[in-house]
């Protein structure tokens, strides 16, 4: 018997759902390091201005931010879309091709859940003050100090504007 006899869709399915899992914790655990290091980095920042007396360095904070909270975006939507994938194209084959009434019950089983939507909104409330709030507050503060300079205002506007982009994407996937 040849190794591809024992190959078979259901097979196949399984094996994908095995690597989406796999792919899935993955991120979840590189998602999550990204929160810790945002803030460890960010209260660096903050600990070496207050030292220094230097406020333009206030200015590294959102492009910290940015870049951390853009990947941590990036890599929770992945998170999500593998999901959404399980629970509207595999399960529903692998079910179709096995004759069960569905498979996979935790993948929707867990988003039925009552608390739910609140520890979303929770998660969302935390994204948005330490990847917007926490920037927007140092930018602030760089505004009200004495270190303003035109260079320097130009770079904080910009980043105001990428700040703002990245508080839309946010909200733009909170709703999933």
């Amino acid at each position: 018997m040849a190794a591809t006899e024992d190959v078979t869709e259901s097979r196949l399915l399984l094996a994908e759902y095995d690597r989406l899992k796999e792919e899935q914790k993955t991120r979840i655990g590189f998602r999550d390091n990204l929160l810790y290091f945002t803030l460890a980095a960010a209260t660096a920042v903050l600990t070496i201005t207050v030292q220094s007396g230097q406020t333009r360095l206030l200015l590294a904070v959102p492009v910290i931010c940015l870049v951390l909270g853009w990947t941590y975006l990036v890599n929770d939507e992945k998170i999500s879309a593998a999901g959404c994938y399980v629970r509207d194209r595999l399960g529903p084959r692998l079910a179709e091709l096995s004759g069960a009434d569905g498979v996979f019950g935790w993948e929707t089983y867990h988003r039925d859940d009552a608390g739910r939507a609140t520890r979303k909104r929770l998660q969302t409330a935390v994204d948005l003050i330490t990847y917007l709030v926490l920037p927007m507050l140092c930018l602030t503060a760089f505004w009200c100090s004495s270190a303003v300079r035109p260079a320097f205002v130009i770079v904080s506007l910009v980043q105001t504007l990428f700040q703002a982009v990245l508080g839309w994407q946010f909200l733009r996937y909170a709703e999933r």
